[in-house]
Formats: C-alpha cells, sequence, structure tokens
C-alpha cells in the first residue's frame, strides 16, 4: 500500500493505493496522525483494491477524530469497498462520496 498526501487550505487528502489490511493499517494511522492539524481529512480510494476490518478501525478513528472538526471524507469508493462499507454499516457511519 502506498499513501500520497496532499493539502488545499486546512484540508488535508490522503491518497490509498493498494490493500489496506491488517499489515498496512498501522501505516495509514501513523500518516493520520501526522495530519492532525488539519481541519479536515479526505481518504481517496480511487486506487484502494480492498479494505480489511483493521483498515475499517483505523477509518472508524479518523472519523472520531475528525467529527471535532470539519469532519472526514471518503472519497471514490469502487463497488468492492463499497460493499464492505455496506455490508459493516460503515455506508452509515462515514460521509461517502
Amino acid at each position: 500500500m502506498t499513501i500520497d498526501t496532499s493539502k488545499i487550505g486546512t484540508t488535508t487528502t490522503l491518497s490509498i493505493t493498494g490493500r489496506l489490511d491488517t499489515i498496512t493499517s498501522p501505516d495509514l494511522e501513523s500518516q493520520i496522525q501526522k495530519v492532525t492539524d488539519a481541519k479536515a481529512l479526505v481518504v481517496d480510494c480511487s486506487k484502494l483494491e480492498y479494505i480489511s476490518s483493521a483498515g475499517l478501525r483505523v477509518l472508524l478513528a479518523a472519523h472520531k477524530e475528525f467529527a471535532k472538526k470539519d469532519g472526514l471524507t471518503v472519497t471514490n469508493v469502487s463497488e468492492t469497498v463499497m460493499d464492505i462499507f455496506e455490508v459493516t454499516g460503515f455506508d452509515q457511519i462515514l460521509t461517502i462520496k
């Protein structure tokens, strides 16, 4: 998995490529901790192939952290990843665009 970071104003975007699973989720968690100064976080999933429960946990923690600010938005979700969000109920928790 790779994570590209970009910032526009007070919004930071993390673009994830590859698989977000038990092995790679600590990398995303670490990257999110580095951008806590942002007011809003966007997680671009256009190149995300798979997300496991460990990845979901990281997104939930980020959602809780950024809910105190301008929020977390997950964008460009593939059908495969959206199926996982729907089965787990995360489509009801996260803001997905």
